[in-house]
């Protein structure tokens, strides 16, 4: 597989480092958004090659705060994400600012419209997009994802608190060593009880962005505690995949239930012995699935 050069698009005074998988690159567009303070480069590349199999081209970026984007100024204090997440207190930038990178992205790529595909806060952001700029999204696929709607103590009842003191344990990386160690050990975290985590492919992504870092819980705390002033989500008209896994140690399936009926006409799959990640095992069947969302869209929309 092949990635284009890093390229930069624009919002503002924020760059969005993004690039786009070659091969495939004639197929309908398909962004991915990535959750909580990782880079473009956690998405597996089998999935994104399983993608490039169901005839999408791949595009993918970091958000705003993580990867090579910008990120803002460390601040005074140390920053706690889940505590952002309670309190909804994010006041560096607004999740409608999340939205517009997106399609910043887009314009960028040259998309005039594209499917979006979401995971754990990037399925969030999806979500927004979606519901800011429904005229820019041809489907909306969220994974592993809280509702867009839910903020502050409501969100506490989809959360594992178990799991929560887990990240909070991690040490926070001194050096490179450091930043390795603390994104094996999300990555083991999040890692799907049904299906052998593959150690040596996440160690692949962890060293691809371990110059950038993971374990930022400043910038995690702005990306999580950026509010939402948009549309609820029974107004969205975006034909809508939720994915979620039955064993997620993150987010409870409840997540996923309440994302799939607050959305009308969602389609709802949960996948038994998944975590709070994609498995290879998974990746042509996930990928089967927004192709399947894709083909109902473009049947109801008169174009197939």
């Amino acid at each position: 597989m092949t990635w284009t050069e890093r390229r930069s698009a624009r919002n503002g005074a924020v760059e969005l480092a993004h690039d786009r998988l070659q091969e495939g690159a004639d197929g309908e567009p398909l962004l991915l958004v990535m959750g909580l303070g990782v880079s473009r480069h956690w998405w597996p590349e089998q999935l994104c090659a399983a993608f490039a199999d169901a005839g999408f081209a791949v595009a993918r970026y970091d958000q705003r705060d993580a990867g090579e984007s910008t990120r803002l100024p460390k601040p005074a204090t140390r920053g706690n994400p889940f505590a952002a997440l309670v309190t909804g207190r994010g006041a560096a930038y607004t999740a409608e600012d999340m939205a517009d990178d997106a399609v910043a992205v887009l314009d960028a790529l040259g998309w005039e419209s594209a499917h979006l595909f979401g995971h754990s806060l990037g399925g969030v952001v999806a979500q927004r997009v979606a519901l800011r700029h429904p005229d820019r999204v041809r489907t909306l696929t969220s994974s592993a994802a809280l509702p867009s709607d839910v903020g502050g103590l409501g969100a506490l009842r989809h959360l594992r608190l178990g799991t929560l003191a887990k990240f909070a344990r991690i040490k926070p990386a001194r050096d490179r060593e450091g930043r390795i160690a603390a994104g094996l050990a999300v990555a083991r975290i999040c890692a799907s009880p049904g299906y052998p985590l593959d150690e040596t492919e996440a160690l692949e992504r962890i060293t691809a962005d371990v110059d950038t870092g993971i374990a930022d819980p400043d910038a995690q705390s702005r990306q999580i505690g950026a509010a939402w002033h948009g549309p609820s989500l029974a107004e969205l008209r975006v034909p809508a995949l939720v994915l979620h896994g039955t064993d997620d140690p993150l987010l409870k399936p409840s997540a996923g239930r309440a994302t799939a009926a607050a959305i009308r006409d969602a389609r709802l799959v949960l996948q038994p012995g998944v975590g709070h990640d994609i498995p290879r095992e998974r990746h042509t069947a996930v990928a089967a699935e927004v192709r399947a969302l894709s083909d109902r869209a473009a049947r109801v929309d008169g174009r197939a």
